[in-house]
């Protein structure tokens, strides 16, 4: 399928050129999440990455690829909030202007973030689309340059180098955990391992309510899915026909877990592995903590996508997540 993720040539030129704007993230190996699930578990660790997440990766080396001319215009990005925080801090570090739309609901911790990068922070629109639809806008009206949340080639080759660290990392890795949204972490890291390790399973998790790209695989066409209040608002939103394809070429399976495990998983990660982790950069742990992946290959590899959860919510979830994963669940 002629998905749109870039080469393994593509990564790694990015890989060299994000080099002083980020950091190489530790692959820290479990104890406890391998005696569960039954073999080597190992976890990478994004929500250590600057701005607190993978984003920062695509985000840089996008902004680094454009021309003088379309950084003096500036450029404008939706997003729930680390995509926009990874845009803000490549702008100010190359000194281009940031203009970022949020949805209201977005966590006050990226809303505040992204302002204190010295970005102008919309957040009028209701949910993710609606902020997508204003940030196209803004960029028709002004010629500020769109950075897609999910998309791009430049993006994508950034968000890929999580996918080369682990193969230099664990070399005998046999299968990838990672969360699934717009599809922008899994082309990248498909691009790469397709190529270079075509024998490492890729396993996508997202939640009951951020599935679109689930449904969609499911049904072999795109589906509207309702916008819904959910931990993991990281991976919330509508998939198009290109997020469409780079599942279709990317996924060997996807877990579809519920808020119940996504809140169960974030305590299980603070409580055993003392990582701080927001609902999106939970989704991986817990679609193990909720059933191993079929035909399980080990060494697994799970990436804790980002750490950006506002404080009460986190201690909330703490408090009152289940101490186990639920008896029912997707």
């Amino acid at each position: 399928m002629n998905a749109p993720v870039p080469s393994p040539a593509e990564i790694r030129a990015a890989a060299a050129r994000i080099a002083p704007a980020t950091v190489r993230t530790p692959l820290r190996h479990s104890a406890a999440l391998s005696a569960l699930v039954g073999g080597d578990v190992y976890l990478k660790l994004e929500n250590e990455q600057v701005t607190g997440s993978f984003k920062s990766r695509g985000a840089h080396n996008a902004l680094a690829m454009l021309s003088a001319n379309a950084r003096a215009r500036g450029v404008v990005a939706s997003s729930a909030g680390n995509h926009g925080l990874g845009v803000a801090h490549a702008a100010r570090a190359l000194g281009i202007r940031a203009t970022i739309y949020v949805p209201s609901t977005a966590p006050h911790v990226k809303r505040d973030g992204i302002a204190a990068l010295d970005a102008t922070v919309n957040a009028e629109a209701p949910d993710y689309d609606a902020a997508m639809v204003l940030a196209r806008g803004f960029a028709q009206s002004s010629g500020a340059t769109f950075v897609h949340p999910c998309l791009g080639d430049d993006l994508l080759a950034g968000q890929g180098t999580v996918a080369l660290e682990i193969v230099e990392q664990l070399p005998s890795v046999a299968t990838v955990v990672t969360c699934v949204g717009g599809g922008g972490l899994l082309g990248g890291m498909a691009g790469f391992l397709r190529s270079e390790r075509p024998d490492v399973r890729i396993v996508g998790a997202q939640t009951e309510r951020t599935n679109a790209m689930a449904a969609a695989l499911a049904a072999g066409r795109l589906v509207e899915i309702p916008s819904l209040p959910t931990l993991a608002d990281g991976l919330a939103g509508q998939i198009d026909d290109a997020a469409f394809a780079i599942g279709r070429y990317g996924l060997d399976e996807i877990s579809v877990i519920s808020e119940d495990d996504t809140a169960h998983a974030i305590r299980w990660l603070w409580e055993n592995e003392r990582i701080k982790a927001e609902g999106s950069g939970a989704v991986a742990v817990g679609a193990l903590l909720r059933s191993k992946p079929r035909d399980p290959s080990f060494p697994i590899v799970a990436v804790i996508s980002g750490a950006n959860i506002d404080e009460p919510r986190f201690a909330q979830v703490l408090q009152s997540a289940p101490s186990a994963p639920p008896a029912s669940s997707a």
